[in-house]
C-alpha cells in the first residue's frame, strides 16, 4: 500500500491502529501515526465537500429501471465477462466483490459472492449509487478517479466510519483513444481479506482492458487509412489524418507531425492553430478528419490563456500560462466584467458599471494600467478594453453546466457568489443572475444529495424554500432532515 509509516501487516491490526489514527486526525489531536500523504489529501478533498464522517451515505443516482440502459450504452460493458474472469477468480471470489463504474463514481456493475453482496447492500454499496470522493468521501472507487491513479484504501482510511470495516483496491481505465477516464475497476471485501496483491490484480484487470480497447482502436485506425491513404499522398505539403478525436493517426512523408498526438479540432472543421503556431486547415471525413498544414509555414501567433476564479470568499486569481496571481477586488470586479463582455468596453462604460453614475473613467484607466503589468499586454488589450486570450472562468463553468442540466457539476463549480464583497451594480446583477438560475435547477431537479449541499454553504443555509423542500424530499428518519427542521423553526421563529 506504499505506506509511509511501518504498519502491522495483519489486516485487523492495521484496521485498529487507523481507527486510532482517523480518531485523532478528525478530533485535532496528535496522531499514533502520520496516514498516508494520497489518504490525507482524500480527506481533504472530502471535508470540503462537508462529507460527514458519520452517518454520510451514497446518493442514488440511477434507479434499476434505468441501469440497463446506463450500462448498455457504456464503454466498458463489452468486458465485463473478461473482469469476472480475471477479477473475481483471481482472487479468491467467495471474498472480495468486483464493481466497475463510471467517469462519475456511479456503480454500474457489481458482481461477486451472495454473502458479500448481502453485506455491501447494507452499506448501500450497490448498483446505482455514486461514489465519487464529493458524494461519499475517501473510497477507493472515488479516490482513484480523483487522483488517476491506482489506490488501497483500507478500513479507517475511509473517510466514512460506516465503512471502516471494508479494504478496497481500484484503479482507472481510460480510452487511449481521447484520453478521457471512463471509469474504474475496484475489488472490495471485509477488512481481514486486504492483501497488497490486490491492488496489482487490479492494475493489471485495468491494464488488459485499456490493451484489448487499444487493439479495437488500432483496427479501426488500419481501416480509416486504407480508405483514405489517397488523400495523404495528394498533399503538397505537411498534413495528417486525424482520428475522431483529433488523434493522428498517419502523417504525409517528411511531415513534423507525431502520431498518436491529439490536435483539438472543432467538429465541422475548419482552421486550427499548431503547437508551433503553424496554421492549418481540418476537412472532415467520413471517420475522421484531414488536416493540411498551410504552405509556406505561415505561422500565427499562440494566444496566452487565462483562467479567472471569482466564485467564493477565497481570494480571486488569475491564472496566466499556468502563472496564478492574486487578485484585488477592484482587479476581480474589472475582470470579470470583460470576461462578461468579450467585445470589450470603454473607460467610461466600465465607470458606469462599477461604480453607476459617480465612477470616474480615469480611475478606471489607472486600474487597467496595472493590470497588464501584471498580466500582460497581450491578455488585456485597449481601445476598447477587452479579453484577448484562450479564457475560461468558473462562472462560465457553471453556466454552461447549467444551460445543459448538469446540476451535479454547477453546485461544484459553484464555490459561493460571484466577488460577494463586490458592490458593484453590474458585478451584483450578474451574481443574482447565476444564484437564480442555480436555485431554479435545484428546486427543478428535487435531488436531496444536491439539496443539501447547497443548504449546507453559506448561501443556502439560511434560504427558506430550499430548506422547505428539503424537509419535504429527506426520509423521515433520516438526521439531516431533523437538523433541516430546527433550522426552518429558526428561520420562522426570526420571522415573527
Amino acid at each position: 500500500m506504499n505506506d509511509s509509516y511501518d504498519a502491522p501487516a495483519d489486516p485487523v491490526e492495521r484496521a485498529h491502529l487507523l481507527e486510532r489514527v482517523h480518531a485523532a486526525v478528525l478530533a485535532g489531536d496528535r496522531a499514533p501515526h502520520q496516514p498516508r500523504p494520497v489518504v490525507v489529501e482524500s480527506w481533504r478533498r472530502s471535508l470540503r465537500a462537508r462529507i460527514d464522517p458519520d452517518g454520510w451515505e451514497p446518493p442514488v443516482s440511477f434507479d434499476s429501471d434505468q441501469l440497463g440502459d446506463v450500462r448498455d450504452a457504456h464503454p466498458l460493458a463489452a468486458w465485463i465477462p473478461l473482469l469476472r474472469r480475471t477479477l473475481l477468480e483471481a482472487a479468491d471470489g467467495s471474498t472480495h466483490i468486483m464493481i466497475v463504474t463510471d467517469a462519475d463514481g456511479n456503480i454500474l456493475w457489481r458482481q461477486g459472492d451472495p454473502r458479500v453482496c448481502r453485506d455491501a447492500d447494507r452499506v448501500r454499496l450497490a448498483e446505482g449509487t455514486r461514489w465519487a470522493e464529493s458524494a461519499i468521501g475517501t473510497n477507493a472507487m472515488g479516490t482513484t478517479l480523483a487522483t488517476g491513479a491506482p489506490v488501497q484504501i483500507h478500513s479507517a482510511e475511509h473517510l466514512v466510519r460506516t465503512y471502516h470495516s471494508w479494504t478496497c483496491a481500484a484503479c482507472p481505465v481510460r480510452d487511449p483513444e481521447t484520453g478521457r477516464l471512463l471509469g474504474s475497476i475496484d475489488l472490495s471485501g471485509p477488512l481481514h481479506t486486504m492483501h497488497p496483491a490486490l491492488l496489482a490484480l487490479v492494475v493489471t484487470s485495468a491494464r488488459l482492458v485499456e490493451s484489448e480497447l487499444r487493439s479495437r482502436m488500432n483496427a479501426r485506425d488500419d481501416v480509416f487509412l486504407e480508405r483514405n491513404a489517397h488523400h495523404l499522398a495528394r498533399l503538397r505539403g505537411a498534413g495528417a489524418l486525424l482520428g475522431p478525436s483529433g488523434r493522428i493517426v498517419a502523417t504525409a512523408p517528411g511531415s513534423p507531425l507525431v502520431p498518436g498526438r491529439r490536435i483539438a479540432i472543432d467538429a465541422a472543421g475548419g482552421d486550427v492553430v499548431l503547437d508551433g503556431g503553424e496554421a492549418a486547415e481540418v476537412e472532415p471525413l467520413p471517420e475522421g478528419y484531414l488536416l493540411r498544414v498551410r504552405q509556406g509555414g505561415a505561422r500565427v501567433p499562440r494566444r496566452p490563456r487565462l483562467s479567472l476564479t471569482l466564485l467564493g470568499d477565497a481570494t480571486p486569481t488569475a491564472t496566466v500560462d499556468g502563472s496564478a496571481h492574486d487578485l484585488s477586488l477592484r482587479h476581480a470586479e474589472i475582470l470579470a466584467l470583460l470576461a462578461l463582455r468579450p467585445g470589450g468596453l470603454t473607460a467610461e462604460r466600465l465607470a458606469l458599471l462599477l461604480h453607476g453614475e459617480q465612477g470616474n473613467p480615469t480611475t478606471v484607466r489607472v486600474e487597467i494600467h496595472r493590470i497588464r503589468a501584471i498580466l500582460g499586454h497581450d491578455v488585456v488589450k485597449t481601445r476598447p478594453y477587452r479579453i484577448d486570450a484562450e479564457l475560461d472562468t468558473d462562472v462560465d463553468l457553471a453556466r454552461r453546466a447549467l444551460r445543459r442540466g448538469d446540476v451535479r457539476t454547477a453546485l461544484d463549480c459553484h464555490a459561493g457568489p460571484l466577488l460577494p464583497r463586490s458592490e458593484s451594480p453590474a458585478i451584483r446583477d450578474e451574481r443574482e443572475e447565476l444564484l437564480a438560475a442555480l436555485r431554479t435547477a435545484l428546486l427543478g431537479a428535487g435531488d436531496p444529495e444536491h439539496l443539501w449541499r447547497f443548504a449546507e454553504s453559506e448561501t443556502g443555509r439560511d434560504d427558506l424554500e430550499m430548506l422547505e423542500k428539503l424537509h419535504d424530499l429527506l426520509p423521515r428518519d433520516s438526521p439531516r432532515r431533523t437538523t433541516v427542521r430546527a433550522r426552518l423553526r429558526r428561520l420562522l421563529e426570526d420571522e415573527v
